[in-house]
C-alpha cells in the first residue's frame, strides 16, 4: 500500500482508527496536541508521530480528523498552517467529528479552492466499534470523492451511507444523537420506576429484550447491565453527548422546528454535567434518577 494517510486527533476513537489503517498497510502520520498520545501512536508499526499539522498532512493522499467541537475543527482546518494550507492538490480530507453542518460546508469550500476535496464522515459507534473496525459512517460531500475514500472507510467500518452534499452527514448525526440521548433518559427513568415501585427489574429487562415489544433498543440491552454493575466508565462521555444534543437543539432552532423532548433532554444532561458526571459514560444520566429515588441502580446482590 503506497498511499500515505494523515490522522489529526488521535484520542479515544482516533487512536484505534490509526492503528487499523496501519495494520492494513497504510503509512500513517499522526498529529495531536497531546504529546503522550503522539508517543503512544509512534510506538505502533507503520505510524509516525509528527510535531505539527503541516508535517503530518504534507504529501498525504488522505487526511482524517477526529476532533471534539466546532472551534477546534475550524482552527485545525482553517488557521494559518492548518490542514487547508498544508494539504496537497488532489488529496481528500475526511472529518469524522460531530460538529455543526456549517463547519464542514465551510471547510469543503476552502478545500475546493486548494484543488482538494472534503468529506464529512460522521461516525456511529464508540470505542469498542473503533477497535473492532465496525464504525458506521454517514457521508456528506461529492459522490466521486466518497467513492475514492470508500476503501479506507471499509477498513474502519462496517456500514457506509451517503447522505448528500457537504454538511448532510452532520445533520443526520445530530438528529441521531438527539434520539440516542432521549432514549438514554427514557431508559434511566424506566429503570428508576422499576426500582421505586418494587417491580422486578430482571424480569423487566427480559421482557424488553426478548418479549417482542417496541420498548427494545440496543442502548437498553447494552447499558442496563452496566448500570446494574455500577459501571459508568466512559465508552462515550456524557460531556460529548451534551455537546451533541446542544448542537441538535441549535439545528432545530435554525430550522424553526419544535423539539421539546430534545430540549428537555439537553437540560437533564446539562444538570448531570453540572453535578460532575461529565467524564463518565453518557449513561451517567442515570445518576439523576438514582438521586431522585434515593438509591443506586447497582445490584448489590451479585
Amino acid at each position: 500500500m503506497s498511499a500515505t494517510v494523515a490522522f489529526v486527533g488521535i484520542g479515544a476513537m482516533g487512536m484505534p482508527m490509526t492503528a487499523m489503517l496501519a495494520d492494513h498497510g497504510y503509512s500513517v502520520r499522526t498529529y495531536d496536541t497531546n504529546s503522550e498520545l503522539l508517543g503512544r501512536a509512534g510506538e505502533l508499526s507503520g505510524v509516525t508521530g509528527c510535531t505539527s499539522i503541516q508535517d503530518s498532512v504534507d504529501g498525504a493522499a488522505f487526511v482524517f480528523t477526529c476532533l471534539p467541537n466546532d472551534d477546534v475543527v475550524r482552527n485545525v482546518y482553517l488557521n494559518e498552517n492548518g490542514i487547508v494550507e498544508s494539504i496537497s492538490s488532489g488529496s481528500i480530507s475526511i472529518d469524522c467529528s460531530t460538529v455543526s453542518p456549517s463547519v464542514n460546508t465551510e471547510i469543503a469550500a476552502a478545500m475546493t479552492g486548494r484543488g482538494a476535496s472534503h468529506l464529512d464522515a460522521a461516525m456511529l459507534g464508540s470505542v469498542p466499534q473503533a477497535k473492532a473496525g465496525e464504525i458506521g459512517f454517514v457521508i456528506g460531500g461529492e459522490p466521486a470523492t466518497f467513492q475514492r475514500a470508500a476503501p479506507l472507510l471499509d477498513i474502519l467500518g462496517r456500514f457506509q451511507k451517503y447522505a448528500g452534499p457537504s454538511g448532510s452527514a452532520n445533520r443526520i448525526k445530530l438528529i441521531h444523537q438527539a434520539l440516542v440521548a432521549i432514549n438514554a433518559a427514557a431508559v434511566a427513568e424506566a429503570v428508576a420506576l422499576c426500582l421505586k415501585t418494587g417491580a422486578d427489574l430482571d424480569c423487566f429487562y427480559n421482557v424488553v429484550c426478548n418479549g417482542g415489544g417496541f420498548a427494545f433498543s440496543r442502548y437498553f440491552e447494552k447499558r442496563v447491565p452496566r448500570m446494574r454493575k455500577g459501571d459508568f466508565s466512559p465508552l462515550f462521555m456524557l460531556d460529548l453527548m451534551t455537546k451533541d444534543i446542544a448542537l441538535a437543539c441549535k439545528l432545530s432552532e435554525d430550522a424553526g422546528a419544535d423539539t421539546p423532548l430534545t430540549e428537555r433532554t439537553l437540560a437533564l444532561f446539562q444538570e448531570a454535567q453540572a453535578a460532575g458526571w461529565g467524564g463518565e459514560d453518557f449513561s451517567a444520566i442515570a445518576h439523576l434518577y438514582e438521586r431522585s429515588i434515593g438509591r443506586a441502580f447497582r445490584d448489590d446482590t451479585e
